[in-house]
């Protein structure tokens, strides 16, 4: 039997960055797991759509797809947009929605790659502070997954780590920079916890201004790409297992 196509669902933005590294990723998921079918759809702004995808899939004679949130946490797109969309796919589609890409150790990972890759070194992390700043989401479940990983995060030997936020919720990247400084840290470095390139992306590197160091996006890094791999895996087993494959 045929593995489920993998459909990566993007929320999409009129920023071309954001699709060029969306793209990006999802030809890294390739790399790492050659056979697998990976396709892209967009909720919004970008072509091709989820919906169109889908029926295209439909029309191949596809019958198995696991759709992939390409988001960070459990907010409104998760749990109202994107099972909206899913539900208006041709019928002899089966489809099985995947959980989102956060929290995960590899994330983490991620993170710590981009702020080296920045320029921070294992010798900075006891003095450095750092703000995980995220879009941000007035959906209280995803505020306290970020509050959760920024502890976790200071766990691992950081000066400190203070959640932000570029939307919706406070603090704002420069107010968690600021308090970093009061705490005494010897240098505070800004860690962007989004995907891709885009406008809250943007307002968090303004809000950087203050920092030390401003990381990248986690974009098509390795350890994300990987991420995506866990969670297609997870969601194909129950639907293969259903099917008594």
């Amino acid at each position: 039997m045929r593995r489920p196509v993998l459909l990566v669902v993007a929320h999409g933005s009129r920023d071309p960055r954001h699709a060029a590294t969306v793209h990006d990723l999802v030809r890294r998921v390739r790399a790492q797991r050659p056979g697998l079918r990976v396709e892209t759809g967009f909720l919004d702004f970008n072509v091709p759509s989820v919906g169109a995808v889908l029926r295209s899939l439909d029309a191949e004679g596809v019958r198995d797809v696991v759709a992939l949130p390409l988001l960070l946490t459990r907010a409104f797109h998760a749990k109202a947009d994107i099972p909206a969309v899913l539900a208006e796919a041709p019928p002899r589609l089966r489809i099985r929605q995947a959980d989102v890409l956060g929290p995960s150790p590899l994330l983490l990972a991620a993170l710590e790659r981009r702020l080296h890759e920045a320029g921070l070194t294992p010798a900075d992390r006891s003095s450095t502070g750092v703000v995980l700043a995220s879009a941000g989401s007035s959906d209280p479940e995803a505020i306290a997954v970020i509050a959760d990983v920024a502890r976790e995060w200071r766990h691992t030997g950081w000066c400190a780590v203070r959640p932000a936020f570029a939307s919706a919720s406070l603090p704002r990247t420069e107010d968690a920079v600021r308090e970093l400084r009061e705490l005494g840290c010897a240098r505070v470095a800004v860690a962007p916890y989004v995907l891709a390139p885009g406008r809250l992306p943007d307002r968090i590197a303004r809000g950087a201004a203050g920092a030390d160091v401003l990381a990248d996006v986690l974009g098509a890094s390795p350890e994300v790409a990987q991420v995506l791999l866990e969670r297609y895996d997870a969601a194909r087993t129950p639907l293969l297992t259903a099917l008594g494959a």
